[in-house]
């Protein structure tokens, strides 16, 4: 069973930045994946970003290109989202998961099978 604990969530203004991290369980994690999704109160879960298994292809969800960056390091299993210019439509609850790939999996939801449980991100204007 593989576990994954986000923390670094909080409370920040516009323009602020954060980093999130997801700390994974087991020894195998850089065969997989890694993504990062959000869902705002009465919303559907959104697409924010995913990475490859080994760290080099990455791709984006349109509403943060040029602002998130993710990444990973393997040795410590962990996954980041640092998160910059943040604006009040960036508060949602952000969530790691894990691909069911090595390769980019891109944004559909079924690609990913373990998810964390969450950290709240509030931007207030």
């Amino acid at each position: 069973q593989v576990q994954l604990v986000e923390s670094g969530g909080g409370l920040v203004q516009a323009g602020d930045s954060l980093r999130l991290s997801c700390a994974a369980s087991g020894r195998t994690f850089s065969y997989y994946a890694m993504g990062w999704f959000r869902q705002a109160p009465g919303e559907e879960r959104e697409f924010v970003a995913t990475i490859s298994g080994s760290g080099g292809v990455t791709r984006y969800g349109d509403s943060v290109k040029g602002r998130f960056t993710i990444s990973r390091d393997n040795a410590k299993n962990t996954v980041y989202l640092q998160m910059n210019d943040l604006k009040p439509e960036d508060t949602a609850v952000y969530y790691c998961a894990r691909g069911k790939y090595a390769i980019e999996v891109g944004p559909p939801i079924n690609n990913y099978d373990y998810w964390g449980r969450g950290t709240q991100v509030t931007v207030s204007s």
